[in-house]
């Protein structure tokens, strides 16, 4: 299969620190990409060169056919990269429906009233219907994780990038925020997950891609690359 979206040797430094060192990855459709590394690794900053939030330095960001290396992070969301934040960032003086709906009409330019049955489908789908008329600043760090991922979802993303979701939150809440990933992954969107989490992500996951000090360190199949070596020392601090 193509790839929907894929990095050419991308590099990224500030100062004299590289934080992203000629890193190349594809994913195709329908395919749930996880990232693993330690912290300060590069991983958000990769998020953020998907996402536009910062440009390359080198390389090449390509999506869906096009390169989008120097368009701007509203333009790639209107396009079809939707993301979320590792601290959520909601509207918190606005309702959890109207949050949606500022997501849909800014990220997808369609117009408002043409927003409201899609930020209703999903609510549904991120068990937060029944709150749609909170203030976001009082929900819970569960439902801000939640709302975070429902206004990701309601600019209709064709890739979605989600970043430590599931941080912060009890085994409990991380075991149904991973069963609302996997229903959408179901409906075929194609996901990024960056993730402290392991055992969430690899519930989730097709392929997982680690990176340190910015240099991708592994590629593969779940299983084989949490039995790496490498990565055994790099990550978890194991000696094989």
């Amino acid at each position: 299969m193509s790839a929907i979206l894929a990095l050419e040797s991308v590099s990224k430094s500030y100062g004299a620190l590289k934080v992203t060192d000629n890193i190349s990855l594809a994913v195709t459709r329908g395919e749930t990409l996880g990232i693993l590394g330690p912290n300060g690794a590069g991983k958000t900053t990769l998020f953020n060169l998907i996402s536009g939030d910062v440009r390359t330095d080198a390389g090449r960001v390509a999506f869906d056919g096009r390169d989008v290396s120097r368009e701007p992070p509203h333009r790639r969301c209107r396009l079809g990269i939707g993301r979320s934040y590792q601290i959520p960032q909601p509207f918190g003086a606005m309702t959890v429906f109207e949050n949606l709906v500022a997501a849909a009409s800014f990220g997808s330019q369609r117009p408002e009233k043409d927003t409201y049955e899609r930020a209703v489908e999903v609510l549904r789908a991120t068990g937060l219907l029944a709150k749609a008329n909170r203030l976001a600043g009082s929900l819970t760090l569960l439902d801000r994780k939640r709302l975070e991922l429902a206004r990701a979802l309601s600019t209709d993303p064709k890739v979605l990038l989600l970043d430590e979701i599931a941080g912060g939150l009890t085994e409990h809440e991380a075991k149904e925020l991973v069963e609302e990933i996997q229903r959408i992954k179901s409906q075929g969107i194609t996901m990024i997950w960056i993730e402290h989490v392991v055992h969430a992500l690899l519930a989730v996951a097709d392929r997982l891609f680690v990176i340190n000090f910015g240099q991708k360190l592994a590629e593969g199949e779940p299983e084989a690359v949490m039995n790496d070596a490498e990565v055994r020392r790099v990550y978890m601090g194991l000696e094989a």
